[in-house]
């Protein structure tokens, strides 16, 4: 899949779960339940727990149905090691032009974290075309998307940071081109205590707010 059909691919999904977990088993455990509630994309930080080897098995798994990327992905180092385990994006917290040189030789794709429009225009003037607006839960929210809209048509917003089943089909009314949700949609406790069909259930729950909020006109 190349760069072009991966950010599409994102698109159409809507949703980017990130996954954050104490433990590789319990990471595991969140990709497969994500897939199983609907949405056949994983984003695995690098704060998971050997999180290379996490990447890499989730691939073996279930990367011929499931888009893989790795997350809070802050340097080279990283972005070439998530690139070799598999990885189809990277996403970071803030902007970092080795990381984006490194998916654009690798034909994949990063997806900076930007916030202010100084940020958001150094991103985009280094190729990117996806960015993470990153906290933007604590900026406005879905206002703030719809404001930056304005001056920055042509760029796809993923916000991040404050999005959940409440309040999703907003940032999409607000031009929204995908949402990142993290514990909002992955409860850490529900995997700890083995209750996957619960993380199901509410996964299944955002795919049908987000699938018809993405239908509507914005």
């Amino acid at each position: 899949m190349n760069a072009e059909q991966i950010i599409r691919k994102i698109g159409e999904i809507g949703v980017v779960p990130v996954i954050r977990a104490s433990s590789p088993g319990h990471a595991l455990d969140a990709a497969e339940a994500i897939e199983a509630g609907g949405i056949p994309i994983a984003e695995i930080t690098m704060t998971v727990p050997n999180a290379i080897q996490v990447i890499r098995e989730v691939v073996v798994r279930c990367g011929d149905r499931v888009l893989v990327g790795a997350g809070t992905v802050c340097n080279e180092r990283q972005a070439r090691e998530s690139l070799d385990a598999g990885a189809q994006f990277l996403v970071s917290p803030g902007l970092s032009i080795p990381v984006v040189e490194a998916a654009r030789k690798a034909g994949k794709v990063a997806v900076p974290g930007a916030l202010t429009p100084t940020e958001i225009m150094a991103a985009a003037e280094a190729g990117a075309k996806a960015i993470k607006v990153f906290p933007c839960g604590s900026v406005g929210g879905p206002k703030y998307v719809k404001a930056l809209r304005g001056p920055f048509p042509d760029l796809d917003f993923i916000p991040t940071g404050g999005v959940n089943a409440g309040n999703a089909a907003e940032f999409f009314a607000a031009g929204a081109f995908a949402v990142g949700m993290g514990s909002d949609l992955i409860d850490a406790a529900a995997l700890r205590e083995g209750r996957q069909a619960d993380v199901i259930r509410a996964v299944r729950a955002v795919v049908e707010i987000v699938q018809a909020a993405k239908k509507r006109p914005s």
